[in-house]
């Protein structure tokens, strides 16, 4: 196992020049890979190895990966750029079995990294739950991987009617009535969903939601939403939303709770990532395509809109995904894995800076006012707030090209509560110059933006509640 090990491939331990202040030990995975790719050039041959990714399907996913060859001597730095190319492809699109072809060792040790006992043991659970069956890695010929093949949902766009459009966070829920394309009413409702073990507290807190909002309409045509987690046709497979509640109430009365609600409403019901939604969001208000969503809240939540305007109908659960190759890194509190997205890019991100930084907060106060603090001393001009809102622009001007290498993407949306007031901008302008000095052919390939305030608050819902088609 290389988790919590020192670093087991010198290519990948690849320090910035100026070492960040908050942050001295950060290792950017894109740099590691950037270093990799750089020596193999170097080294002047290589072998192939090939990588296939299945959902339920048949295969949606296809790698090949240039790699040392054998007589390189370059074994542990092959497997750690193979293993976390294949780990960034499982979190961006998910899947159930993954093969591989090519240099014998090399698939051998990508199979035991992938066992029940190997350092991805989080993904290997995850995946199998997610598409309901067990996750394995497989070795086969290069030549019997099946070609890529991605399909497209066809959800959103649909505007006209009374519809109901929402959002259930970690710490609220957002609702929206909206008529027509025009939000009547919405509001936001605290709940805290990940303590409760009684599932029938959901579905009552949800099912609220949708009574208050259908109330500022004459009749509700269609229902939309999004959520935090893994969902799969309707249906929640995954999700920390609802990590209290036990693996048999779980199956039983949270995984279907969507489709027991669309019963009882008797009206089109249809609910993605949260990531999703705000990729279609962005899509639908500034009319672009080819969008990467990332929402920094309290998780970090991607969505991806294809450049012909289309949900992928991938996981993009990119808080799982690795952005720092320190093995020292700290570790995710659900995946145990160190150097994930979900501390880089949320107000948990916040708060492993805040101690640095030299600011303190009551033991009792919880992340989302810890961010308000923050961004109150934000507004005041302090130099330690800045410095947080700095170092997170840093991580993103660093892992954007990492993201490129799975996402065919022509802009980068960054929102979400964290994003709010001058902190946004100082993140954007800082992630805008490290690409630009980093990465400027990433730099000229992707524009990031903020969305306005009103995309930013509105076109969450309306996109939300347009994902179903009328009957």
């Amino acid at each position: 196992m290389f988790h919590h090990e020192t670093f087991p491939s010198s290519l990948f331990n690849v320090p910035l020049a100026k070492p960040l202040a908050l942050d001295p030990d950060y290792r950017p995975l894109a740099l590691g890979v950037k270093n990799y790719r750089k020596a193999l050039a170097a080294h002047g041959s290589h072998e192939t190895l090939v990588v296939g990714l299945e959902q339920n399907s048949g295969s949606v996913a296809r790698l090949e990966l240039k790699v040392f060859p054998l007589a390189a001597g370059r074994d542990v730095d092959n497997l750690r750029y193979v293993s976390w190319m294949v780990n960034g492809l499982l979190w961006v699109c998910g899947g159930w079995r993954v093969s591989v072809g090519g240099p014998k060792a090399l698939c051998d040790a990508i199979v035991a990294e992938y066992s029940v006992d190997g350092p991805w043991k989080f993904e290997r659970e995850i995946m199998g739950q997610a598409f309901n069956r067990p996750f394995e890695v497989v070795v086969k010929n290069p030549a019997d991987i099946a070609p890529a093949g991605k399909g497209a949902l066809t959800l959103g766009g649909n505007l006209k009617g009374c519809r109901i459009g929402f959002d259930l966070g970690a710490s609220d829920y957002k609702v929206a009535a909206v008529v027509d394309g025009e939000v009547v009413f919405s509001t936001e409702i605290p709940w805290t969903p990940k303590t409760e073990a009684d599932p029938a507290y959901h579905y009552k807190c949800i099912n609220d939601g949708f009574k208050l909002a259908a109330s500022h309409m004459p009749r509700l045509d269609a229902i939309g939403g999004s959520s935090a987690g893994i969902l799969v046709d309707n249906q929640v497979m995954v999700a920390s939303l609802f990590r209290a509640v036990p693996k048999e109430r779980f199956l039983q009365d949270v995984s279907p709770i969507f489709l027991k609600l669309r019963e009882e409403w008797k009206v089109p019901l249809e609910v993605i990532n949260d990531g999703d939604v705000t990729a279609l969001a962005g899509g639908l208000s500034l009319e672009k395509n080819g969008i990467l969503g990332i929402a920094l809240g309290s998780s970090e939540a991607v969505g991806f809109l294809d450049r012909n305007g289309k949900i992928t109908g991938w996981l993009n659960e990119l808080a799982f995904s690795t952005v720092d190759a320190n093995p020292t890194a700290g570790t995710d509190d659900w995946s145990g894995n160190p150097g994930v997205g979900a501390a880089y890019f949320s107000q948990q991100a916040v708060d492993k800076l805040a101690g640095p930084a030299g600011l303190s907060f009551p033991a009792d106060m919880g992340l989302p006012e810890r961010l308000k603090e923050v961004q109150a001393l934000m507004a005041k001009g302090d130099s330690a707030a800045r410095a947080i809102f700095e170092t997170i622009g840093t991580y993103l001007g660093y892992t954007l090209p990492w993201y490129a290498e799975f996402y065919d993407m022509e802009h980068a949306m960054i929102l979400g509560r964290v994003t709010s007031g001058e902190g946004g901008e100082i993140i954007l302008a800082k992630a805008k110059e490290i690409l630009a000095a980093e990465f400027p052919e990433v730099a000229k390939a992707i524009s990031i933006f903020l969305p306005d305030e009103k995309s930013r608050r509105v076109g969450q819902a309306v996109a939300a509640a347009s994902l179903p088609a009328l009957a």
